[in-house]
């Protein structure tokens, strides 16, 4: 489904999906608890809006309520909603590989809803397929996946089991897994929701699904796994394409979370949940019985604007001027690699990662806060992370190369 689009396509696209979508000032809607945004603040005048079809979509305010690739939806926003099945599949398919299979998901408020999302389904369906009971639940994952886990464990009062990592590769290893999934066997655990991270917001570092499902399967147990691609969901796909199995051909995977206000550049409230066909349904609230199509998301009411961003975003690119896009990222943290090599700085990388993390005893404060460099922990800090983001050009990578060459220099004449 994924090509690029003219700027002139994209505009027709979506003010064709608009035009389906309720008209409060033509139609006699009295019902809905919704109307444009308040004219007498964002008055539509204003606006050039013949060139600006996601303006047009913020102040026409779509409410993208429920899952629209279930079937049923709301039908006073049928235009705008065909546009989030488009960017569902897109990711589904174009993206993480999953071929002719249909996708359920929708566009979450960012990744943190979306792994909860994840969470709460898989909590759910062990509920009802397997009656487990919510304590013979558990989740698992590294120490170094997002804090989203640890809120979503809370929420749904589940135990979460986190494995240690190689503190220089950021590795797993399968002893330890093993100990892990053993350790929560002999506290009543049955059921295993595994969440593998698809580069961490911290290192940027990749997991091997097959070391939780080999040893999973050898203790018997039943499981399913989520991807956290909440950062690496735009960008790992394309670096390391030939490689990865992180994506739908791989049938150890059920769901996957892309975020597309980090990579994708996008207005921030633009999270992506894509799941295979069968589960979504089990986080459907059937007290939702106002909502046409009931809802089974986590955010309930949500902008389709933020859809309208996504594939616009996407439309304007094709997958080969993204594929360009990661080439000049990954080209660009490769430099910054090889400067620190020559510098003797010890970092972490993963080689298809665009995020560099340098041990802080190699950088001052100064460089710092110069720089925004960002701490694992900010009350000890034991690393600072660089993000090679679109923004990041040379002429911002090389002062900050020089400037920490200075600083390292300075160190060793007072060392001498």
């Amino acid at each position: 489904m994924w090509v690029k689009k003219s700027q002139q396509e994209i505009r027709s696209h979506i003010f064709d999906a608009l035009s389906k979508n309720v008209n409060y000032q033509n139609q006699s809607i009295i019902g809905l608890p919704a109307s444009y945004l308040d004219e007498k603040v964002f008055n539509q005048d204003k606006f050039n809006l013949n060139e600006a079809p996601f303006l047009s979509t913020l102040l026409q305010n779509p409410n993208h309520i429920g899952c629209h690739t279930l079937g049923c939806s709301e039908s006073y926003f049928i235009g705008t909603q065909a546009i989030e099945r488009e960017v569902v599949q897109i990711c589904a398919n174009d993206i993480l590989k999953g071929n002719d299979e249909t996708f359920d998901g929708y566009i979450a408020s960012g990744g943190t809803e979306a792994n909860i999302q994840a969470l709460w389904i898989y909590r759910n369906y062990f509920q009802r397929e397997c009656q487990a009971k919510n304590d013979e639940i558990a989740i698992i994952c590294s120490m170094d996946s997002h804090y989203s886990m640890a809120k979503g464990a809370n929420l749904l009062g589940l135990v979460i089991y986190k494995i240690d990592v190689n503190e220089e590769t950021r590795i797993l290893s399968e002893k330890l897994i093993l100990e892990k999934v053993q350790t929560a066997k002999e506290e009543g655990k049955k059921y295993f929701i595994v969440v593998a991270n698809m580069m961490t917001t911290m290192f940027g570092s990749v997991d091997e699904t097959k070391k939780y499902s080999d040893i999973l399967k050898s203790e018997s147990v039943n499981y399913k796994i989520h991807i956290d691609g909440a950062f690496g969901g735009f960008y790992y796909p394309f670096s390391n394409a030939l490689e990865t199995d992180l994506n739908f051909l791989n049938p150890e995977i059920t769901s996957v979370t892309l975020d597309a206000h980090k990579m994708a550049q996008a207005p921030y409230g633009t999270g992506i949940f894509v799941i295979r066909k069968g589960f979504m349904q089990y986080a459907t609230t059937e007290e939702a019985s106002y909502v046409e199509g009931e809802d089974c998301t986590l955010i309930g009411s949500r902008s389709g604007a933020n859809a309208i961003a996504i594939w616009m975003i996407l439309s304007t690119y094709g997958p080969h001027g993204w594929n360009e896009k990661v080439l000049i990222l990954q080209k660009r943290t490769d430099l910054i690699c090889e400067k620190l090599n020559e510098l003797n700085v010890e970092y972490f990388r993963n080689s298809y990662s665009n995020i560099v993390t340098i041990k802080s005893k190699y950088v001052s404060m100064d460089i710092v806060y110069k720089f925004g460099l960002v701490p694992d922990n900010h009350h000890d800090p034991k690393w600072y992370k660089i993000v090679v983001m679109e923004h990041v050009t040379m002429e911002k990578i090389n002062p900050f190369l020089s400037s920490l060459e200075e600083s390292l220099s300075s160190k060793i004449k007072i060392v001498s």
